[in-house]
């Protein structure tokens, strides 16, 4: 079995990290290259930065803050927003980031993630699905969660993986800022379903999630932000408490 990855995920908004519930209602939570640094300390398998308000002018702030993180851990980290090209994926792993994640340009245009996978190889792409459960369906959204597309969540999932991406990154939108809990299956389902590792995200809000998620295998990673960031869960507890409860966990 392979080991479980715990890993946070910084929302960032020029420069600074933010969180809020479903998007809305942002409050700053603090300098991204330091929290970088508690976290990689503290002992998370990796990291997330997501730039939630990419635009071609930020691109040089994104880069500038992905030089600054790198030179300061030594965990992988994944850097999305806004990424739509080859060029764009190149100057963020030349500026330190061991992969991308793309979401809504591989909606938009799917070939992109064949593209990507064949230029970097598959384990540098992280596609990122946002889901709502709608009329009896799983229903992939874009725009932060706020636009329905037409894409069934799970027939999306068999293409990413079948396009070369080496990771799914799971959003539950019903579950996100919610702290109820992941949505266990759903993740399951296309745990047992795929080949490439899924990182549940959107839910987290006790130790006790974590537990649910890894446990029976529902899912390879978990991705929280606020728990952390805010200090209601310190990432060497959260460790020990799995490890308490026969997960294997990363050391």
């Amino acid at each position: 079995m392979l080991t479980k990855r715990i890993i946070p995920c910084l929302d960032i908004k020029d420069g600074k990290t933010v969180k809020g519930v479903n998007f809305v209602d942002l409050k700053d939570a603090g300098d991204p290259v330091e929290l970088a640094e508690i976290y990689s300390r503290e002992g998370a398998d990796e990291l997330v930065f997501l730039d939630i308000t990419a635009t071609v002018e930020k691109r040089k702030t994104l880069v500038e803050l992905v030089t600054k993180v790198a030179s300061k851990i030594n965990i992988p980290f994944t850097v999305g927003g806004g990424i739509s090209t080859i060029e764009d994926v190149s100057v963020l792993l030349k500026a330190g980031a061991d992969k991308v994640s793309i979401n809504s340009s591989a909606v938009k245009r799917p070939e992109l993630i064949n593209e990507l996978a064949g230029e970097f190889g598959s384990q540098c792409v992280v596609v990122a699905i946002d889901t709502r459960y709608v009329d009896g369906e799983h229903i992939v959204h874009v725009k932060g969660g706020r636009e329905a597309t037409e894409l069934r969540t799970i027939e999306w999932a068999k293409e990413v993986q079948e396009r070369g991406a080496g990771e799914i990154l799971l959003t539950s939108m019903d579950h996100d800022g919610t702290k109820n809990g992941f949505a266990l299956e759903l993740t399951g389902y296309l745990t047992k379903l795929l080949n490439i590792p899924v990182i549940a995200s959107g839910g987290a809000g006790t130790m006790e999630h974590f537990a649910d998620i890894f446990k029976e295998d529902q899912a390879d990673a978990a991705l929280a932000a606020s728990i952390f960031h805010f200090k209601e869960i310190a990432i060497p507890d959260l460790k020990q408490y799995l490890l308490d409860n026969d997960i294997e966990m990363r050391h």
